[in-house]
């Protein structure tokens, strides 16, 4: 990693104090950092301590003619090996999506010829704005990276999506960047499925579970990233729809089924949607009433396996078929029979008992159980799992 520079773009956030350890971890890591603070950056952390960290200038005029003799948003935005906006507001990513540069830090990113990488930081109703939404897809569709931004509490006391990635989580993104041979999935089509389904007992009551739908998500955020015509179809979720996929929701097991049919052929298909096994074989079309003489009674019929159905259909099968496999107990065993049986290419298996947190949470243990054996990866983010996964699905795929 020794010779590798970064250009870090600090924006006008509470979370530009983070970009003071983000700093310091990729000195450690033997990459150089120059930063250019926006006006609004100086409001929250100085350049005296930027420039500290650092060992470099730091720059954030764009009409200094010192600057402009020393090193010039031209000469700036082409010298470093990555470029990283960190954090990345709302304001900067507006201004890279419309191509605007009234400043030292727009200018510098519409001049670039390198990869950038953003991580996005703003309060989460500005993150789930209409208007973010387009943005963040725009800049997404003409090439850039993005970490994050994660769930959590806000300076302003609100909680969800917007919160900054750590800076070990954007140290390792920027580390991704650097890695040789970078996968890609331009002229490629994902399709993905996430959440629950909620199969119908009446009007108002249904079969469901606790999927929250983030890993799925997380895994079409990075297809997108990676240049792929992403599909996602998704059971009911209360999630951000990620920026550059097409999402097409779906209630029950049989809809979801219908709509991945109709989404083939593709080259790989994700099956992270935790699909209700059994339906009610005639769901009530009124609700249904306590009678005083115990609950009612349920006939239920199994749900269409639709891993099974794509892994093993006879035409229009994808290249690379992935099913997940959410366990309470014997995790690889249990994997192990699901991938003879389903016939995938690959199961990723998690512990989603309650202790594991991870029904709902942000991070993940997974198992990547195939027939070459079991690999098993650390904790992770979800967005780190789901990265790493479709790294190694382009892998899979460019050697087919």
């Amino acid at each position: 990693m020794d010779k590798k520079s970064v250009l870090l773009i600090i924006g006008g956030g509470i979370a530009a104090f983070k970009s003071l350890e983000l700093i310091r971890l990729l000195k450690t890591r033997g990459i150089g950092v120059t930063a250019i603070m926006t006006k609004a950056a100086e409001q929250f952390v100085t350049p005296l301590s930027v420039a500290s960290l650092s060992g470099n200038k730091v720059y954030g005029d764009l009409f200094s003619l010192t600057d402009e003799i020393e090193m010039g948003h031209i000469e700036l935005s082409r010298s470093a090996d990555l470029i990283v906006v960190a954090p990345a507001t709302a304001d900067l990513i507006a201004k890279m999506a419309n191509g605007l540069a009234d400043d030292l830090a727009s200018t510098t990113l519409l001049a670039t010829d390198k990869k950038v990488l953003i991580a996005p930081a703003m309060n989460v109703r500005m993150w789930q704005h209409a208007a973010t939404r387009r943005n963040v897809a725009k800049v997404t569709r003409d090439g850039v990276a993005m970490v994050g931004p994660n769930d959590g509490e806000m300076a302003c006391g609100e909680f969800g999506p917007g919160r900054m990635a750590e800076p070990s989580e954007i140290a390792a993104a920027i580390e991704a960047q650097f890695a040789p041979a970078a996968r890609t999935l331009q002229g490629r089509k994902v399709l993905i499925t996430a959440g629950p389904t909620h199969e119908p007992i009446d009007p108002v009551r249904y079969i469901g579970n606790n999927s929250s739908g983030k890993q799925g998500y997380a895994i079409a955020e990075a297809a997108v990233a990676l240049g792929a015509e992403t599909v996602l179809v998704s059971g009911p979720v209360s999630l951000p729809l990620p920026p550059g996929a097409q999402v097409m929701p779906v209630e029950t097991a049989q809809a979801m089924l219908k709509l991945c049919e109709e989404e083939l052929p593709c080259d790989i298909a994700i099956f992270a949607a935790a699909v209700a096994d059994w339906r009610v074989a005639a769901a009530s079309d009124e609700k249904i009433k306590k009678t005083g003489s115990g609950a009612p009674k349920l006939d239920l019929v199994e749900n269409p396996d639709i891993l099974k159905t794509i892994a093993t259909a006879k035409s229009k099968r994808p290249k690379i078929v992935v099913g997940f496999a959410a366990e309470t107990e014997n995790v690889i065993e249990n994997a192990k029979k699901k991938l003879a049986a389903k016939g995938c290419d690959l199961i990723v298996a998690n512990d989603v008992s309650p202790a594991s947190g991870v029904m709902g949470g942000d991070s993940n243990t997974v198992h990547l159980v195939s027939a070459k054996g079991v690999e098993t990866w650390p904790r992770l983010s979800k967005r780190d799992v789901a990265q790493r996964l479709m790294d190694r699905l382009a892998a899979m795929l460019s050697a087919t």
